[in-house]
């Protein structure tokens, strides 16, 4: 038996989260095994816990798309028992069995090997938003991003993912403005090493102009809508702008004038079913990269008994830096 945060649905389609135990047999079929340690908060989590389910399609079902923890038994080669690794993306958590439980069984193709650098409890304060915060700044470099070239805009920077790129951009040189929408969270933000703080309001103005002045080298953009529209018309000639969530909305009111007279980039990040290989090489910068003392103060611990609170929480833009959920507390 294990424990874990059961969601199930009743004859009148509203869905409960409850921690119970659950016998092993219950878990679907894999190739590998995983006593998991750690798992984390993301707003797909909340949308799987909350009233309705959200992204579940069959119950009861176990929430949680991140989880860390080591290999107990594998029918794969690539893994064996004692072996340490990390799971994001490939819907686990949604279509599949996820980490808030003590145990997890998965298919050892979504599995990555967890760098020596990197702990466990470490591995989900990073998770899927620090992860994709990596191979947002990736791909700003892939465009020919550069610390030389000016700010770095990042959006929705006191969340899970804003807070991780804040910290990689300050701690490769680059000049980060960070935005956001809770005045409380400034000290937060310059603790993690932003040089600016911009309030939302200042981007979440319509403006008519399709093109304003040349201000960002590059921007990481959470919000989507509005922000991501007006933001577009900033970018300076040939930068690129990562779009990694739509925390504001999936909408997007722009005009083509940025991308065919600056040629401004869109990059869209998608960190659920990117390969295998690019997987090992954000995960070992991340090692190399993140200062771990930044990643500490973005972190708050939880239980599996705090994630329906939690979950709730963070659909409302309550949630500051990295929920860590130790599943055997």
């Amino acid at each position: 038996m294990f424990r874990a945060l059961l969601v199930e649905k009743d004859d009148t389609g509203q869905t409960t989260a409850s921690v119970q135990s659950i016998d092993e047999s219950r878990l679907p079929e894999a190739e590998v095994t995983v006593a998991v340690e750690y798992s984390t908060l993301n707003y797909k989590d909340g949308l799987c816990i909350g009233p309705g389910g959200g992204l579940v399609r069959t119950y009861p079902h176990v929430p949680g798309i991140d989880f860390a923890g080591t290999v107990e038994t594998s029918s794969d080669p690539r893994y064996k028992a004692g072996d340490r690794v990390v799971l994001t993306g490939w819907r686990v958590g949604e279509a599949w069995w996820g980490g808030y439980a003590q145990k997890a069984r998965v298919n050892a193709d979504w599995l990555v090997p967890l760098p020596d650098a990197i702990s466990t409890r470490q591995a989900m304060a990073i998770g899927t938003a620090g992860f994709t915060a990596m191979l947002a700044i990736m791909a700003l470099e892939a465009h020919g991003l550069t610390p030389d070239q000016g700010e770095v805009l990042v959006t929705g920077a006191a969340g899970g993912v804003g807070s991780v790129a804040t910290a990689l951009l300050a701690a490769n040189g680059y000049r980060v403005a960070a935005v956001t929408g809770r005045p409380e969270t400034e000290s937060y933000l310059r603790d993690l090493g932003a040089s600016r703080i911009i309030p939302r309001a200042d981007l979440a103005e319509t403006v008519k102009k399709p093109l304003e002045s040349e201000l960002w080298a590059g921007a990481i953009d959470n919000a989507g809508g509005a922000m991501l529209a007006r933001l577009l018309g900033q970018m300076k000639a040939n930068a690129s702008v990562a779009s990694v969530g739509l925390a504001a909305s999936a909408d997007l009111p722009a005009k083509v004038t940025p991308f065919i007279l600056r040629g401004v980039n869109l990059l869209g990040i998608n960190s659920v079913t990117i390969p295998y290989a690019q997987r090992v090489v954000a995960w070992n910068r991340l090692a190399a990269e993140l200062p771990m003392g930044k990643l500490e103060a973005m972190i708050r611990p939880a239980t599996l008994s705090d994630l329906p609170t939690l979950g709730a929480a963070i659909l409302r833009g309550e949630v500051q830096g990295r929920i860590v959920v130790d599943v055997n507390a």
